[in-house]
């Protein structure tokens, strides 16, 4: 078990990566196309320089040869070789569906698939594969070198031979694992997703600033960062399209969208990853 595919190299898609490699895992970083790749290699190096500061598993090794761990790939061609695939890809049916198709086509019957999903059906995912046992969810928190725990889907189909491996896998990148049933948003996100969409009615309201926000969550209730920094580091089509699948599966109202969450994703207006968001980066 010493080479990991993760796809998708957005933000926790290098983390992921990163955090693999600084555990002594060769890593294959699959998107899917040349210019996402060179922005995830430059965010890598940018980010080492930070995890080295703060992370002791970072500290022993160079950012050159933490990165030589590091394959950057369009291809599936060594997808084989992976003990573990994690995917990363935006929260969206259509676009997941066509990668476990693909990866069903490429991958080893031995392979693992850990889904880092905020929100989509675990079963559904494992039922797209040959071996839907092999399928289950991994929600790492961000960022990922620096939180300790992950909370852990188990699906319709996942096997318990699955769920430690999964286990035994997260041990080794030092990481807690939290086992939790599969249902929409899971626990994380149905509870996150709650804070982060009220906060932004609140901002849409004139209630209060963002900052203001915030402040009573990191002041009041000892939260590292505030519902609105969190959305922001995640991106604010991530959190739309996360309440829109919660809001599909339950039917529910208190997952309508607020105005102003789709209307800064409409103004290109998503967080850290596009310089604005409720804060400016």
């Amino acid at each position: 078990m010493n080479t990991v595919a993760v796809i998708g190299a957005g933000v926790m898609g290098v983390d992921i990566a990163l955090s693999c490699a600084a555990h002594d895992f060769r890593v294959i970083l699959k998107d899917v196309n040349k210019i996402a790749l060179d922005r995830a290699k430059k965010s890598a190096f940018e980010k080492l320089r930070m995890y080295k500061m703060m992370s002791p598993a970072f500290k022993g090794l160079s950012s050159e040869q933490l990165l030589e761990r590091v394959d950057f790939v369009l291809g599936y061609d060594s997808i084989h070789e992976a003990s573990w695939v994690i995917e990363n890809v935006t929260e969206d049916w259509g676009i997941k569906k066509t990668v476990y198709s693909e990866l069903a086509e490429y991958c080893s019957k031995e392979t693992y698939y850990g889904v880092n999903t905020s929100c989509i059906s675990i079963t559904k995912i494992a039922a797209l594969m040959p071996e839907p046992s092999r399928v289950i969810g991994m929600h790492f928190m961000n960022p990922v070198p620096l939180k300790k725990g992950v909370e852990v889907m188990k699906g319709f189909h996942t096997s318990e031979e699955t769920i430690q491996n999964a286990k035994n896998f997260l041990k080794r990148l030092n990481k807690l694992s939290i086992l939790v049933d599969d249902l929409p948003g899971f626990v994380a996100n149905r509870l996150s997703h709650l804070f982060m969409n009220e906060a932004a009615f609140l901002v849409q309201d004139k209630v209060a600033e963002p900052a203001a926000i915030d402040n009573i969550f990191k002041h009041g209730y000892g939260h590292n960062m505030g519902p609105l920094e969190t959305a922001d580091l995640i991106g604010l089509d991530t959190v739309v399209q996360s309440l829109r699948v919660l809001y599909d599966s339950f039917q529910d109202s208190k997952f309508r969208c607020c105005p102003l969450l789709q209307k800064m994703v409409d103004a290109g207006c998503l967080g850290r990853k596009s310089g604005k968001g409720f804060y400016s980066y």
